[in-house]
């Protein structure tokens, strides 16, 4: 995909979430009361500001994240800084992450800041120039807002879950004289929760456009970008499915896994076909990859996805590169 036509997707994407929300809603607005259903809108936009306030810390407990100097990891500041400069961007904090598969992520807030973390395992298991490639992608998730974009997307689908989750809780409980209204409350409510599944899978969507696009920022400035980046999200994907195997006691790491450069609970799937493969070379790895057909069922598993396809994703690095 071209660079215009993503970004034409990515705007699409978004003014349609953004225009189907407000006519939905205007239509619940004209049929119900509008005070309940704004009460519970403003409660739905102050929830989602709030946690993306304190979710810095959230992830920085769950995670064991914590910020390293310059002296712990003199290689990591100067890549971060290098890339920063050829971004156009201040500096984040840099952080590290303990947890035992290798992925990286962007994330902050007006209270902590950007921040940028990697994983020990991340910086165990790829080559300097693969980790320069990892922080080029988050790098551009921060350039590109996208963690301010996807907290305001979410907020539309979460209040029609809302709403159609009291309007139905409440119709279980009116009074006999009530039957009537309470029949329309909850047609209304099943409406609002199939609204709010169509938003989420448009959600979803631009997840997935706003990864390639951080992808084609890591490939602009870095030298070779695109074929160290390939290799990185292959050897990531790869790594954590035999982490998996090897340690079957890893706890699921799914709670933030929007943030990460790769989704670990794919990783099972993607690597279905090599896991027999015994120890192969970076390249080698991607080209397996390359070769494997995406099936119906690996597009349908993407819908329901934060990430992009793994084939398709280093498929689209390749025509970069």
């Amino acid at each position: 995909m071209s660079l215009w036509k993503l970004r034409l997707s990515m705007i699409g994407t978004l003014g349609l979430i953004i225009g189907l929300s407000t006519l939905f809603l205007t239509v619940i607005l004209n049929l119900l009361g509008v005070t309940n259903i704004i009460t519970i809108g403003l409660f739905i936009v102050f929830f989602n500001v709030l946690q993306w306030l304190l979710a810095p810390y959230m992830i920085d407990a769950m995670y064991r994240v914590r910020k390293v100097s310059r002296q712990e990891r003199p290689r990591l500041y100067e890549i971060v800084e290098r890339l920063c400069k050829r971004s156009n961007i201040k500096m984040p904090d840099i952080m590290v992450a303990r947890i035992p598969i290798p992925n990286a992520f962007a994330y902050g807030s007006p209270l902590t800041g950007n921040r940028i973390a990697v994983t020990t395992e991340l910086l165990n298991t790829l080559e300097d120039e693969e980790v320069e490639a990892v922080i080029g992608h988050e790098l551009g998730h921060l350039k590109h807002k996208d963690v301010q974009i996807m907290m305001f997307v979410s907020i539309l689908p979460a209040l029609f879950y809302y709403i159609g989750y009291s309007l139905m809780w409440s119709a279980q409980f009116s009074r006999r004289d009530e039957r009537g209204n309470a029949g329309l409350a909850v047609l209304i409510g099943l409406v609002s929760i199939l609204i709010y599944f169509i938003l989420t899978l448009f959600t979803l969507y631009l997840s997935r456009l706003r990864e390639y696009y951080a992808d084609r920022h890591s490939a602009s400035i870095v030298d070779d970008g695109a074929r160290k980046l390939s290799e990185a999200l292959a050897k990531i994907a790869y790594t954590t499915e035999r982490l998996r195997r090897l340690r079957p006691n890893v706890s699921n790491l799914g709670s933030f896994k929007a943030l990460f450069i790769s989704d670990p609970d794919s990783a099972r799937r993607d690597l279905m076909e090599m896991s027999n493969a015994g120890l192969m070379s970076d390249r080698m790895i991607v080209e397996r990859y390359l070769r494997r057909r995406v099936t119906g069922a690996d597009v349908i598993a993407e819908l329901f996805s934060t990430h992009p396809n793994i084939v398709k994703r280093l498929r689209a690095l390749q025509e970069l590169a």
